[in-house]
């Protein structure tokens, strides 16, 4: 069941890229859809503490500083860097790019924190750089160097949330973690985002989900409802599912098969339709990503659309040390 539960959860993170890129085209600004995402997950997130947990919703002063870094450069850059690439690239390599922040904590916590990382980091590292100059073909320059720049933008935002907030789990819990970071990326973004040029008719528009499924139209307000819920929450909430079933490295290896939900959906939705060269390089790219994920001597989850949908993105899992324990 945690394998099922991991899995599903990334498969609704993976076909959410496909979603959020209809509403971009839409007519939605990168910015509008990042407001509405963050202020969704917000309200989504302080509805179950409201009804669960309470207490949670108190924050110590001393972590304030903190929260509200986690909010403007982990959550707020983050989602609004991620809707610029999808934009400008392919879904699939967009989120290739975003979960480069795998391969960047491990790296800053080897020569940062001193942290104990295994020799195969160097072999993920040497597996993504090969990949990433396959994918990238720059032989034929096919890639927009613009959305690779937001692309690789959208990395460093989410290991900075990766490498500050691993370190506020202990004293705050994830669901609360969440609450208050959306909420400062909802503020955040709020004074640029345009949202008092919504209408109703903005939401109402009857829009076409393009591709091959061009022949259907949906209310735009049903695919921003899906960006807030199925594509954001109800993940979120698998994902911690699958966390209590199965070790932290099992469900984070797993939780990267979201690149390739992501690449799925966006060639049979989309028509994004990679080469046969690109097609290798990004199955390169995701070998030395899953690699990676596993490099790490603290037993940690690294999973990316977390990060981008809801919040905490990096959770320890707690377990008795044996003699066999890397740490």
């Amino acid at each position: 069941m945690g394998y099922f539960y991991a899995l599903l959860a990334a498969a609704l993170f993976g076909a959410n890229g496909s979603v959020s890129k209809v509403v971009i085209e839409s007519g939605f600004t990168a910015l509008q859809l990042t407001q509405m995402r963050v202020l969704g997950a917000a309200v989504v997130s302080g509805l179950v503490l409201l009804a669960l947990d309470r207490r949670s919703f108190r924050v110590p002063i001393r972590q304030w500083p903190v929260i509200v870094v986690l909010g403007v450069v982990g959550v707020a850059m983050l989602q609004a860097t991620y809707a610029f690439a999808i934009a400008l690239l392919p879904v699939g390599i967009a989120l290739l790019l975003e979960y480069l922040a795998v391969l960047i904590v491990a790296v800053v916590a080897f020569f940062v924190f001193k942290e104990k990382v295994h020799p195969r980091l160097w072999v993920a590292i040497g597996f993504v750089l090969v990949g990433l100059v396959v994918v990238a073909e720059i032989w034929a320059s096919s890639l927009n160097p613009i959305g690779v720049m937001w692309g690789l933008a959208a990395a460093g935002s989410l290991a900075t949330f990766f490498l500050v907030g691993e370190r506020q789990l202990q004293t705050i819990s994830p669901l609360a973690l969440s609450f208050w970071t959306m909420l400062v990326a909802a503020v955040f973004w709020a004074p640029f985002s345009g949202w008092w040029t919504f209408t109703a008719e903005t939401f109402t528009t009857i829009v076409p989900l393009t591709g091959s499924l061009d022949a259907f139209a949906l209310p735009l307000w049903t695919l921003v409802l899906w960006n807030m819920t199925l594509g954001s929450f109800a993940p979120f909430l698998l994902s911690l599912s699958a966390l209590k079933r199965l070790s932290a490295t099992a469900a984070g290896v797993t939780a990267t098969s979201e690149i390739a939900f992501a690449f799925l959906f966006a060639w049979l939705w989309l028509n994004e339709a990679l080469s046969l060269a690109q097609t290798l390089g990004a199955s390169i790219v995701l070998a030395g990503i899953v690699v990676a994920q596993t490099a790490r001597s603290s037993d940690v989850v690294v999973q990316g659309d977390l990060a981008l949908e809801t919040g905490p993105i990096i959770l320890p899992r707690i377990e008795e040390e044996t003699e066999e324990s890397p740490r």
